[in-house]
């Protein structure tokens, strides 16, 4: 039986790379079959169409900011991780990414709980079939930026978790602080001491609702 690896990345030589790293380790020895997309939308009908033809996906390597798939409203990497979550929920999910924002880390951890979690500055050719085949045996791996950018959301105490999300996620979208109740099951004290937290947190303290959701998009927590 062979491995069905999707890479997804919008720069082709990058995929290629990763094939090449991977062709030539010790995984070779599985049989590797890679899947190769170059955006959201690529992604997501390969997605669909191993799992119209009852095939699996084993291992994914998806970079995080890619081109979306805006008809579905599929805009990054960690949607697509989200997508494998639920049609492979035994698939080994690697994410990779440019940036290392503590919050935006945070959120994406604890949404997708994927088994690896890297920076790109982190890796290099040598360690990153290494990585791959540690995935593989059942490790969980973070890279030393991703495991520092934990460490800084630890220092600063922020314990961020789905209610605020969505109260940022409300705002942006127009609806006032008074009608937020409606939408989220708390209280309307409960939530203005999570929005003046939220605030604190992005703007020390500074700053109106359009500059909170101007820095949440920023974060990328948007």
């Amino acid at each position: 039986m062979g491995l069905n690896i999707l890479i997804v990345d919008d720069h082709p030589m990058t995929v290629d790379s990763y094939i090449n790293l991977l062709s030539y380790s010790s995984l070779q020895e599985k049989n590797l079959h890679f899947i190769k997309s170059y955006n959201c939308e690529e992604a997501y009908n390969k997605i669909n169409l191993y799992e119209k033809q009852n095939s699996v996906i084993h291992f994914a390597l998806l970079d995080i900011s890619i081109p979306p798939y805006k008809d579905l409203n599929i805009n990054s990497g960690v949607d697509l991780a989200s997508l494998l979550r639920k049609k492979f929920p035994f698939c080994k999910v690697v994410l990779l990414t440019m940036h290392s924002e503590a919050l935006t880390v945070d959120k994406i951890i604890k949404e997708i709980k994927p088994e690896g979690f890297i920076s790109k500055s982190d890796i290099n050719f040598e360690l990153f079939p290494v990585i791959c085949q540690k995935v593989l045996n059942g490790e969980f791996y973070k890279s030393p930026t991703i495991i520092e950018s934990q460490r800084e959301l630890l220092k600063k105490n922020i314990n961020w978790d789905n209610h605020d999300s969505q109260i940022l996620i409300l705002l942006a979208e127009g609806v006032k602080t008074v009608n937020l109740p409606n939408y989220i099951p708390l209280s309307m004290s409960a939530i203005e001491k999570r929005k003046a937290n939220i605030k604190d947190q992005l703007l020390e303290g500074k700053g109106g609702d359009k500059d909170l959701i101007d820095k949440a998009k920023k974060l990328g927590l948007l």
